[in-house]
């Protein structure tokens, strides 16, 4: 059954599998291979990705955000851990308590900050209040950063860097949520190491899912240590697949050539296209930076009531009278699709 076409702005998820990802199943498709990730699949995504970050590593396909992210954690993070998160981190706000489960019931410290950052000074404020070392207290275990943020913004490769010396400084691990990492990679302009392993880094949950792909996100630990029991993690958590090499050629047809990053630069140019237009609008106005394919707006309430009868689809961003949406730009995205908004709501 096919849904009625519609101008998708809702999410980059329910945007469609890129011809190229789906050349890679077919490719995959032939034969028989050894399951469980012993396969030429999966061992040449994985040196694919030593070559995008450049520098040796190992990395974990699961089908899920969720399961990278929360299965990351379980490593890095004791039971009685507490991992430090923004308080509208993806891991609070859309994980159904999954880095709770998987760690054995670590808490989730909450932090404030602008435009959805976590700022270094508080980060240093809360772990230095935090307890450490008091039995009455969670232990501070792992900071986890989303990137990009909730907010559609990007940290910085200083930013980073500044916030993991925080973290290092008082014995935490770094996390980093990469749903939406190739469109802040391709916002920032900079090298995939320069916001991660250089950064101090240690674990990225590297999205391919919301750009692309079918269903494939990999596990990347640049600190090879901890990603000693993360094959037993996976397993007991029900993401060790038996045809592993169907999750491993989607990264893999994801990560050749540059499609990656040209699709995640579509979609951003086309959100930058969108909030240039929104911006003109009399009554409408930018809640955050637009610097990748996230786009928050305030509109006026008959613009809303019309984009609300229309065929795009999006979705209202907090309480109804703040006239508040979130717009989602994917790697399908048209100029065409970004006028039909504009039009609906002038």
């Amino acid at each position: 059954m096919t849904e009625k076409v519609r101008v998708n702005f809702a999410s980059d998820n329910a945007a469609p599998v890129a011809p190229e990802v789906i050349e890679a199943l077919q490719e995959a498709n032939q034969g028989p291979a050894m399951g469980y990730g012993n396969d030429s699949i999966t061992e040449a995504m994985e040196e694919k990705l030593r070559e995008v970050f450049a520098c040796d590593l190992r990395a974990f396909p699961v089908a899920t955000g969720t399961a990278a992210n929360s299965l990351a954690l379980s490593v890095l993070v004791p039971p009685y851990g507490a991992v430090y998160s923004h308080k509208l981190g993806h891991i609070e706000l859309d994980e159904c308590g999954a880095p709770e489960f998987y760690t054995g019931g670590a808490k989730i410290v909450l932090l404030d900050g602008e435009n959805g950052k976590i700022q270094a000074g508080d980060l240093h404020s809360a772990l230095e209040n935090s307890g450490a070392g008091n039995v009455h207290h969670v232990q501070p275990s792992a900071l986890s950063l989303t990137q990009l943020t909730e907010c559609g913004t990007a940290y910085s490769p200083d930013e980073v860097s500044t916030l993991a010396a925080v973290a290092k400084k008082h014995d935490l691990n770094v996390h980093m949520d990469g749903a939406r990492f190739a469109n802040a990679l391709v916002s920032l302009g900079c090298e995939p190491a320069d916001i991660t392993w250089r950064a101090g880094v240690d674990v990225l949950s590297f999205g391919a899912t919301k750009n692309g792909a079918m269903a494939a996100e990999a596990v990347v630990f640049f600190n090879m240590e901890k990603a000693k029991e993360f094959e037993f993690r996976r397993k007991r958590g029900a993401h060790l697949f038996s045809k592993m090499r169907y999750l491993s050629a989607q990264l893999h047809g994801y990560l050749s050539e540059t499609n990656w990053l040209d699709w995640a630069d579509h979609a951003n140019k086309m959100a930058r296209r969108l909030a240039d237009g929104i911006s003109e609008i009399e009554g409408a106005s930018l809640t955050y930076p637009v610097e990748a394919n996230m786009i928050f707006a305030k509109l006026p309430a008959p613009s809303l009531k019309r984009l609300s009868e229309s065929d795009v689809l999006f979705y209202p961003n907090g309480p109804a009278e703040n006239r508040e949406i979130r717009l989602v730009a994917s790697w399908n995205t048209t100029e065409e699709d970004v006028d039909t908004v504009l039009e609906t709501i002038r």
